[in-house]
């Protein structure tokens, strides 16, 4: 067969599968080359990850139930992924780009993902996955926006901004791992950027007496953020795909793997005004600006940066308490978001999960109910699949403390599908956590200092909690989360500290059916990528259907 025709058959057979799996929905197709380049953030030169020679990545555009085709070419000398912090890959965490998940894109090579944002809304990111590449960057904004029909409530805002924030070092993200490796812990990180600029680098132009939308994510490696605009209230509007009770802010605290979406009206006399970001519960304070800049503007910023909380632990945790489900407004679809009583739903498991720090072997290591993730040799997931023994035992992690001593193994814990569970985080450490669960939103019914108690229960908020995927713990204290797992897979949780994350603070949980039906889970992709235990093995083949 010719070259072209052969080309043509192959983008039909995929187009044909891409059909199979929802007829009704459409595509999205996105090329991304990864490459190294340099970057200039703080005006010294530094080695970054670009996607397409962006730095941050391209933005993905999106509507609820599109399908993303997403193919990455790794041009990178190591292995890559990218994971979708707040995708749910229903029915699919082989997409989910993590390595319990996902085997790497070798150096060279590409992979396609082929993933549906089903039943979402709202504002995530993306970002590099393995190693330390995040701390090079490899991170964009994602946004799903409502189908037409869909009502949303607020008006359609004149303009749509994302404004990725995080903290930054000015060191090579192969340092920073190798001081990891070595079992150290990192410096204080340098400083904060916004969308990849250091301070006055990034502007954002609104016209005069019109309301614009900014999705704000925190995409840095491991600080709360403090996000404010000169002379300007913010109206909070959605959380990681909730739209919110409409409630004003003057500030609003980010904490790191966090998204928001607020509404800022361009009410103020014309000229251009501070963006100020700024880190929180730190002794050496960092901070940054950005330029609100008016297009009509008589002239630029003036006065100091407006300031910004700085150790208040308690006016952060009043903030988190005033965010609230929207009850009325449709979510993805179009019944109200408070049709689901979760409040009304028998606990079927309570599970305690304790962050700790402690030295194993005489190098620094992280845990979760003192066990300190260490990888297998091959992806959770895909060893399940295959049924390879010895890769991961189910039940390596207690459900509650032990008080052990830590210690390393690859933590996995059980759960069935359709269980309706109660986690709890506690922290009783005195820095602030961020734990994510991919694979899930939660409804974070309770937050508080101290130690939690069966007591504690009887302040949890069981009628308006916020649906998220992200939340903090403050120090000393813990966060209460209900979960309904129905979404069968091997969904990574963890912490949002990456170098925390890194040396151990994370776990999977499996969640599973024993039917073993495509109703509840999709099979294993049939462009998956094999490696560790299962190479050699093979998927059901990409082109069955075509004979030539």
């Amino acid at each position: 067969m010719p070259l072209n025709l052969a080309l043509g058959a192959i983008c039909a057979a995929i187009v044909l599968l891409f059909a199979i799996v929802s007829a009704e929905d459409p595509y999205r197709f996105f090329d991304w080359h990864v490459t190294y380049g340099d970057i200039y953030p703080l005006g010294v030169r530094q080695q970054g990850i670009l996607i397409n020679g962006q730095f941050p990545g391209p933005d993905i555009y999106s509507v609820t139930n599109n399908n993303l085709i997403i193919n990455v070419h790794n041009s990178l000398p190591e292995p890559f992924l990218i994971s979708w912090n707040g995708i749910q890959q229903r029915r699919n965490s082989y997409e989910d780009g993590v390595y319990g998940t996902t085997c790497p894109i070798p150096p060279g090579k590409n992979f396609t993902y082929i993933m549906q944002v089903k039943d979402q809304i709202g504002s995530f990111f993306y970002y590099p996955s393995l190693a330390f590449h995040k701390a090079a960057g490899g991170f964009g904004g994602i946004r799903i926006l409502s189908r037409p029909q869909i009502p949303v409530p607020f008006p359609e805002p004149a303009g749509d901004y994302t404004v990725l924030i995080g903290d930054w070092y000015k060191a090579n993200h192969k340092k920073l791992k190798a001081i990891l490796d070595h079992g150290k812990k990192l410096h204080f990180p340098d400083a904060i950027l916004i969308n990849g600029h250091g301070p006055n680098g990034a502007s954002f132009t609104i016209e005069q007496g019109k309301t614009y939308r900014f999705r704000i994510s925190n995409v840095g490696l491991q600080n709360s953020l403090n996000f404010r605009i000169q002379g300007h209230k913010m109206k909070l509007v959605e959380v990681e795909g909730t739209h919110t009770l409409q409630t004003t802010f003057s500030s609003l605290d980010v904490h790191v793997g966090q998204s928001y979406s607020v509404l800022v009206t361009a009410d103020q006399p014309a000229q251009d005004y501070y963006i100020a970001v700024s880190s929180r519960f730190t002794t050496q304070l960092l901070k940054t600006t950005a330029i609100l800049h008016y297009s009509n503007s008589a002239k630029p910023v003036s006065g100091p940066p407006p300031g910004g909380p700085t150790t208040q632990i308690n006016w952060s945790l009043k903030q988190a308490r005033a965010i609230r489900t929207n009850l009325t407004a449709s979510g993805p679809r179009p019944n109200p978001q408070g049709s689901f009583h979760y409040g009304m739903i028998n606990i079927s498991r309570s599970i305690k999960l304790a962050n700790s720090a402690a030295q194993v072997n005489g190098k620094q290591r992280y845990a979760v109910n003192s066990v300190s993730f260490i990888h297998a040799d091959t992806p959770l997931k895909i060893a399940d699949f295959f049924k390879i023994g010895g890769v991961f035992r189910v039940g390596s992690i207690p459900d509650n403390p032990t008080g052990a001593r830590m210690y390393l193994d690859t933590s996995v814990m059980g759960a069935d599908f359709r269980a309706f569970v109660e986690i709890v985080f506690e922290n009783h450490e005195s820095i602030i956590q961020s734990w994510h669960l991919d694979g899930y939103s939660f409804f974070v019914v309770g937050m508080d200092g101290g130690l939690w108690t069966p007591a504690s229960r009887n302040q949890y908020n069981l009628r308006d909690a916020v649906s998220r995927c992200t939340t903090q713990v403050y120090p000393k204290s813990w966060t209460a989360v209900y979960i309904a797992l129905d979404n069968v897979g091997m969904w990574n949780l963890r912490t949002e500290f990456w170098a925390r994350q890194y040396l151990g603070q994370q776990l999977y949980l499996r969640v599973y059916s024993p039917l073993e039906s495509i109703r509840d889970e999709y099979p294993i992709p049939k462009n998956a990528l094999l490696c560790g235990r299962a190479s050699g093995r093979s998927t059901r083949p990409l082109l069955s259907t075509i004979t030539t």
